[in-house]
């Protein structure tokens, strides 16, 4: 279902992802939608206490339980040759915030992991190399396997979580009327990626949905966007079909296509210990994963 579609009457995607909130901050609860959105003439800019209630509410959403996908990394050029890599994710939520674990297969047929950990206590730990280790800020801004443009700091997307948050505007984001944030990162992660002036976030204003982020260049430029592209339901439960990663400079892009997806699920406690990256983890029973055409 494409976004135009997605907003008749049943439910609207509130996320990542988190996930992640990470990619859990992109996959969150749905509410009743309308079919038609509001002029923005009909929505009032909040006070700073009710920005302050949109933004804590939209940190508190996301999937209940335990759930799985099965995605595809489509690597999109401005030139050069179309890739694709298939991944997996686990996702929940502990008592920090949204947790996923993500394994992806790169084009030499190498496993790359990683754990990632939203919240005020953000982290993220990847394996390689046979070793686990926890990714230092610069590390956050490497491609997940070479050949993609989405990153650890895209899946996790820590500044939603930056305390200097300011709501900046209302706008219009993919046909919805939409709440711009700007979040500027803290003094030691300013000072240990300079380069990074701040984050946008765009919540669209009756749903509080994530519809694009955007990170700005200290140039004052955005340098990279994540735009939701389509939905697919699930169980009564719409979830992210197609997320977009555009470098605005290269104008590289990467696809984010969810392909397959468990939902409701239970998984051991050890899926989101850091030191369980070095292991091999087996997807869950194929009865309770769904294909997504």
């Amino acid at each position: 279902m494409a976004l135009s579609d997605s907003f008749a009457p049943a439910k609207l995607w509130r996320a990542f992802f988190i996930c992640t909130l990470s990619v859990g901050s992109l996959i969150a609860g749905y509410a009743a939608a309308p079919t038609k959105a509001p002029e923005l003439s009909q929505v009032g800019l909040p006070n700073p206490a009710e920005a302050a209630r949109i933004l804590d509410e939209f940190r508190r959403s996301g999937l209940p339980g335990h759930y799985y996908f099965e995605f595809e990394l489509r690597s999109l050029p401005r030139r050069g040759d179309e890739q694709t890599f298939k991944g997996r994710l686990w996702g929940g939520r502990n008592e920090q915030g949204q947790i996923s674990r993500v394994e992806l297969v790169d084009a030499q047929g190498a496993h790359h992991r990683f754990l990632v950990q939203n919240g005020e206590q953000a982290a993220v730990w990847n394996w390689a190399a046979g070793k686990v280790s926890r990714l230092s800020v610069a590390a956050l801004f490497n491609p997940l396997i070479p050949g993609v443009e989405l990153t650890p700091f895209d899946l996790q997307m820590p500044f939603l979580y930056w305390p200097d948050a300011k709501l900046e505007r209302i706008t219009r984001m993919r046909g919805r009327p939409s709440l711009g944030f700007f979040f500027r990162p803290p003094g030691l992660f300013s000072q240990q990626n300079p380069d990074l002036a701040g984050a946008r976030a765009y919540l669209d204003t009756q749903y509080h949905a994530l519809m694009q982020t955007e990170l700005i260049g200290a140039d004052g430029r955005v340098q990279k966007t994540l735009t939701l592209v389509d939905l697919k339901k699930l169980g009564g439960q719409w979830l992210p079909k197609s997320l977009d990663v555009r470098n605005e400079r290269t104008r590289d892009k990467t696809r984010f296509l969810v392909t397959a997806a468990g939902l409701n699920l239970t998984f051991g406690p050890n899926v989101f210990e850091p030191a369980s990256l070095a292991e091999d983890i087996r997807s869950p029973a194929s009865g309770s994963i769904v294909p997504l055409p």
